[in-house]
């Protein structure tokens, strides 16, 4: 939901700093953000979020269903209030995953400029990976500033598992080194696997397999770059560890080997999507849940990971300091 409006920041200079905005169309939810700038930092203004499911409403021809649209032409409807005030050199409105595949994507993105009043661009996976390790970078950036910590230089391992995608990128301080986009994703994968609601072993393993196969390609060449921290990031990869903290099998914002197969285990034994209750996750992802883990649960595998860390920078977090030019 979103936050209160505050007073636009002052920029260096003491003046007023404009106001930024990114909206993300993504595959499982839509997100907007608005923030100024100072201090080389941003400064957060507003934020909504809602649960959309764009890759749900696409049939096996690639075509998304009238519901689907409906749902995200509404929840931009609620969105543009909140953009008044930026200038369209301030905003930038992305597209990912599900308006890739959809061929009726040019339909639905016609109607949503409408409604948004704004240009709207599908981004490619590349892009997509890109911004996602520029918010990420500088979100971890902060953080060890505030720690007075020096492991921004770290190379990393950078994951986001989205609806209809995976991002997975190396870097060293603000520069990517590798950028992948692969197709799977917690919402394709639910649809693929889990169809009927039913969670067995058999089809988690089918899941991994799948998502392993797909990791394939990229591993001998990541493993060979090598890191020294591995970073998760957005919806899939927080609620993994908003669940291990308030299970007590993990510290807040860490991700473990052990604490992802005890997870499994607990998904496994609740048999049915429709049955999927964890403290920690919120009900509009529980039915999306065991596909992300499924993926999470490979990464772990493919590339012998035995701890990650949650970070809150991504995709709209990267759009903006896009914008002010933070690109290293």
């Amino acid at each position: 939901m979103n936050s209160p409006q505050d007073p636009a920041p002052l920029a260096q200079d003491g003046t007023s700093a404009p106001r930024l905005a990114a909206i993300d169309l993504g595959s499982n939810s839509f997100h907007l953000l608005v923030a100024g700038y100072r201090n080389h930092r941003l400064q957060i203004i507003s934020r909504l979020g809602e649960k959309v499911q764009l890759a749900a409403g696409l049939d096996d021809s690639g075509t998304l269903d009238d519901a689907s649209m409906a749902r995200g032409l509404r929840c931009l409807e609620q969105f543009a209030p909140l953009l008044e005030g930026v200038t369209p050199r301030h905003l930038r409105i992305v597209g990912t995953s599900a308006l890739r595949e959809a061929t009726n994507s040019g339909a639905f993105i016609e109607l949503a400029r409408s409604r948004l009043g704004h240009q709207i661009e599908i981004i490619s996976g590349h892009e997509e990976a890109r911004l996602i390790y520029l918010g990420a970078a500088h979100a971890l950036a902060a953080r060890d500033l505030d720690d007075q910590a020096l492991g921004s230089a770290n190379r990393r391992l950078v994951t986001d598992i989205g609806g209809g995608s995976t991002e997975v990128i190396i870097g060293e301080g603000f520069a990517p080194l590798a950028l992948e986009s692969l197709s799977m994703g917690c919402v394709t994968f639910s649809r693929r696997f889990f169809a009927d609601g039913e969670i067995t072993e058999q089809r988690m393993r089918r899941a991994e397999l799948a998502a392993l196969s797909e990791l394939a390609a990229i591993c001998p060449a990541y493993r060979e770059l090598g890191w020294q921290q591995a970073i998760g990031t957005s919806g899939t990869l927080q609620a993994a560890a908003s669940v291990l903290a308030k299970s007590g099998d993990c510290r807040e914002g860490q991700i473990t080997r052990g604490g992802l197969i005890e997870l499994r285990r607990r998904l496994i034994e609740f048999k049915h999507l429709d049955r999927v209750s964890l403290e920690g996750l919120k009900p509009d992802r529980a039915r999306v849940f065991p596909a992300g883990m499924a993926i999470l649960g490979a990464i772990f595998e493919a590339f012998g990971l035995e701890q990650m860390d949650y970070t809150d920078g991504a995709l709209r977090e990267g759009v903006l300091y896009d914008l002010v030019g933070l690109h290293d």
